[in-house]
């Protein structure tokens, strides 16, 4: 799954000193979360939606739990696509990992924050947007360098009278 973060310069939610509130800002400015001015998602507000519950009422409850997708199915109150779009998102943004064997279930795919820390996933987001940051710069040069070549080659020279009545050019 490609990474994917949105990247906007924002003042830090310092100031906000309620966990709810902050989560919930953090998650719009990554992406994450739909930008609303209203605090409203389709069927109320945030705090109610699934992309938002998943996060805050399982995987930041209990970090180092893993989550089958029938649990959070059954906790949240939503459809399997649902879940899996949640978690697919998460995935994007490289906070979660897959565990491949949870109590001995083998062949069953849990989900859990990365690191059993919301902090220490978020060094993974950040890794990945230092590097592709680092893979901007390099096309952005590598534009350059052709715009700069262009520029200095010698405009071709334009065809002769004499060369056109030969045929020689169209």
């Amino acid at each position: 799954m490609p990474f994917e973060l949105l990247l906007k310069y924002a003042t830090p939610l310092t100031p906000l000193t309620d966990p709810d509130e902050v989560l919930r800002e953090f998650l719009r400015l990554v992406g994450y979360l739909p930008e609303g001015d209203d605090g409203r998602v389709v069927d109320g507000p945030v705090e109610k939606g699934a992309a938002y519950r998943l996060l805050r009422e399982c995987l930041l409850k209990e970090p180092e739990r893993a989550w089958y997708v029938e649990e959070v199915m059954a906790h949240l109150g939503a459809s399997r696509s649902t879940v899996y779009r949640h978690i697919n998102k998460l995935k994007s943004l490289d906070l979660l990992e897959e565990v491949a064997e949870v109590n001995g279930e083998k062949g069953r795919k849990a989900y859990r924050l990365r690191y059993g820390s919301v902090a220490r996933a978020w060094d993974f987001a950040e890794a990945h947007a230092q590097n592709a940051l680092r893979r901007y710069r390099d096309s952005v040069n590598h534009l350059q360098e052709l715009l700069d070549r262009e520029r200095s080659r010698p405009a071709p020279a334009a065809p002769t009278t004499a060369a056109r009545a030969r045929g020689l050019t169209r």
